[in-house]
């Protein structure tokens, strides 16, 4: 995933990552109890906060201690044992605070003919990647169907995208059998089958990961009479929407990097115009609309 994102020349580390295989972890860290319990495709998990270090164990099988402040991480993980996702998320997570930037559950395309960036904003199961998948073979720049890194600290708000496979539903294929010759015959538990972006370009533009100004906000909504609209939403209204998809709150209310990430959320639509797109049966009817748009 991180291949796209290799750089030639040598720079200071704003986050350093320490990976330790070892029989021997802490599970029993100081601190209060934010999160005990099972996540998903990763088993049990307790996250404990320590001031500004957080602790997450996963009994018997590693631990990862987080301090977004001073910018370092530690893994500890047992011989033999695969590191779970939650894991690398947290850090990647805590490695992009590190840099002002906070990852967003939306996806992004550029607009045809235009650098700049639609964020599509949905909780999964809603159709972003099939809506990403249609405006891209109408032109559009898929940036990512799923997750999009956001900085509000310059003079104008950017995105990039996280440079991962796109997870190709069987609905989706059927609805848009352009993305056909990507596609293997093998499908996973939930009818999906992971595609790379380098098989995705051979029949879309795919962006690389370069920062790039955010046009416009767009909350993903299924239209209740199949047809597409594109309509504007009231700021208030897409920052809930998008927060409750982002901000992870724990039996302790927020941690600091998620008061970070509030705050780059609220950057965010108070900078952009925000628009509520209703897809109905065709989802590339969505992009006339979006281009159509007044900036």
């Amino acid at each position: 995933m991180f291949a796209g994102l290799r750089i030639a020349e040598p720079v200071e580390p704003g986050f350093r990552l320490d990976i330790t295989e070892t029989d021997t972890l802490d599970e029993t860290p100081h601190g209060s109890l934010v999160f005990d319990g099972e996540v998903p495709e990763d088993g049990h998990c307790r996250m404990i906060e320590a001031g500004a270090t957080i602790h997450l164990v996963f009994p018997e099988r590693l631990t990862v201690s987080i301090e977004s402040d001073e910018g370092w991480a530690e893994l500890r993980v047992r011989p033999g044992t695969k590191v779970a996702w939650t894991a690398w998320m947290l850090v990647l997570d805590a490695a992009l605070d590190a840099g002002g930037q906070h990852m967003l559950h939306t996806a992004g395309l550029t607009l045809p003919e235009h650098d700049a960036v639609v964020l599509i904003h949905a909780p999964s199961g809603t159709g972003k990647t099939t809506t990403s998948l249609a405006l891209a073979t109408q032109g559009f720049g898929l940036c990512s169907d799923d997750a999009m890194i956001v900085n509000v600290a310059s003079s104008k708000v950017v995105a990039w995208g996280l440079p991962r496979a796109v997870k190709i539903h069987r609905k989706t294929a059927q609805m848009i059998p352009r993305v056909a010759p990507c596609l293997g015959q093998t499908w996973d538990r939930n009818g999906e089958q992971p595609v790379s972006l380098e098989r995705l370009a051979g029949i879309v533009r795919v962006e690389n990961a370069s920062a790039r100004p955010v046009a416009a906000l767009l909350h993903l909504a299924r239209s209740a009479d199949s047809q597409t609209r594109l309509v504007a939403m009231a700021r208030t209204d897409a920052m809930v929407a998008l927060a409750v998809d982002n901000v992870r709150t724990g039996m302790t209310g927020l941690l600091p990097m998620q008061k970070r990430r509030l705050a780059t959320i609220a950057g965010l639509v108070n900078s952009v115009p925000t628009f509520r797109l209703e897809v109905g049966a065709h989802p590339a009817d969505a992009a006339a609309l979006i281009s159509s748009t007044p900036d």
